[in-house]
């Protein structure tokens, strides 16, 4: 039950506003998940929840204020339902840890929606919902952490830090695909995965994987390198050519010698990325000795790709939408193509998975690999690319 819903009758005047808001949020999560948070106006909200514009903003001052409380509900629910089984673990971690992840689970599942607005259109609410957001889940981690360090008492900080991190991305990772299995068996599949994170023994290795070098830094790649931690860090609609030249010292219709159009540059920025993720799956099938091998080295391969190409992995999965039909339907494919690789491999590995089980599997895996570099408390850890593949080997369970 989200805050929106909470108090007031059903027939009362304060209950009927609550209604409403609670209303014009679901409307909006939809709309936002769909089509993404800068593709729809606060008219669009309101014909979806059968009001006009100016009724949403008896509610709302603007759309962002509607994000907000659908992600801050989304967090009250969940912490709501947590929080028997973290009292539990306190007295009895051993004993909570299963129900623990199973009721996280069940939760990321049911508010399926909400996790993938959260992580992919949570850099558009307003700082002041950030933190308050940061907030209410460094508690709720907090909480976490200090059962897994009574689980597993060798572990520091900054390792059950680690853990606890990477087990929400296995929560989060049911956001980033559409794969249907009954609820049960799903909830079961995540909290198996994420408590194979949780046990996981702690990687050592070098602090990056060796690198092989990259283009020549001409102005053009410069250009491409800006313009895709632009799009980053405001989305591909807020971010003008304009934008792109100031951040390489040049005037924006100097952009035009490079590309033709903004679409021209996430493009070449799509490619890239995609291109990088193929070599790196032939690299891995070419030098492995079975499917189980071929799994572990694509793991190491992908954690270089990512940490070498954060700005470039996060554009090539959010912004696709921004492309021309024809070019996003192609890239969507490559994308497919290369899952569907991990699937295979992941399969042969491990016969007694379902097609659906192991593709929640390899989403897990990737989804791990993708967040924790871009999270400011793990970025820094030294032998970090050693324990990103190590922990996307043991989700694999390879």
């Amino acid at each position: 039950m989200t805050r929106g819903v909470q108090g007031g009758r059903q027939g009362s005047p304060q209950g009927g506003r609550r209604n409403r808001k609670a209303e014009l949020a679901a409307a909006a999560a939809e709309l936002f998940g769909r089509r993404g948070f800068h593709a729809v106006g606060v008219n669009d909200i309101a014909a979806a929840a059968g009001v006009t514009g100016p009724a949403l903003y008896r509610h709302f001052q603007n759309k962002q204020d509607v994000l907000g409380f659908v992600l801050l509900n989304g967090i009250d629910a969940l912490a709501e339902r947590l929080a028997g089984p973290v009292e539990l673990a306190e007295a009895d971690p051993a004993a909570a840890l299963r129900p623990l992840l199973v009721t996280a689970a069940e939760v990321s599942i049911e508010q399926r929606a909400l996790t993938a607005l959260w992580r992919w259109q949570g850099r558009h609410l307003h700082q002041g919902d950030q933190k308050e957001i940061r907030r209410r889940v460094g508690a709720l981690l907090g909480q976490w952490m200090t059962g897994l360090r009574r689980l597993r008492p060798s572990l520091d900080a900054g390792e059950a830090d680690l853990l606890c991190f990477a087990a929400l991305s296995v929560f989060g990772s049911v956001g980033d695909h559409r794969v249907g299995l009954p609820a049960p068996e799903f909830a079961s599949l995540l909290a198996s995965l994420a408590e194979a994170v949780v046990r996981a023994p702690i990687a050592t290795g070098s602090a990056a994987p060796a690198w092989r070098g990259g283009p020549a830094q001409t102005r053009r790649e410069e250009l491409l390198t800006s313009a895709t931690r632009l799009f980053r860090e405001r989305g591909f609609p807020s971010v003008s050519m304009e934008d792109i030249g100031a951040a390489t010292g040049i005037a924006g219709p100097s952009v035009y010698r490079h590309f033709a159009s903004k679409s021209d540059i996430l493009l070449a920025a799509s490619r890239r990325m995609a291109d990088r993720l193929r070599w790196g799956l032939e690299e891995s099938l070419s030098s492995a000795v079975d499917a189980s091998d071929a799994l572990r080295r694509l793991a190491r391969s992908y954690v270089d790709t990512v940490m070498r190409s954060d700005d470039l992995i996060a554009v090539y999965t959010t912004e696709l939408v921004n492309l021309p039909e024809r070019d996003a339907k192609e890239l969507r494919a490559l994308q497919r193509g290369y899952v569907a690789e991990w699937v295979r491999l992941l399969q042969e590995a491990r016969p007694s998975l379902s097609e659906p089980a192991a593709r929640v599997t390899v989403h897990a895996a990737l989804t791990i690999v993708n967040d924790l570099p871009r999270t400011g408390r793990l970025a820094g850890r030294p032998c970090l690319a050693a324990e990103l593949a190590g922990l996307a080997s043991a989700v694999l369970g390879v």
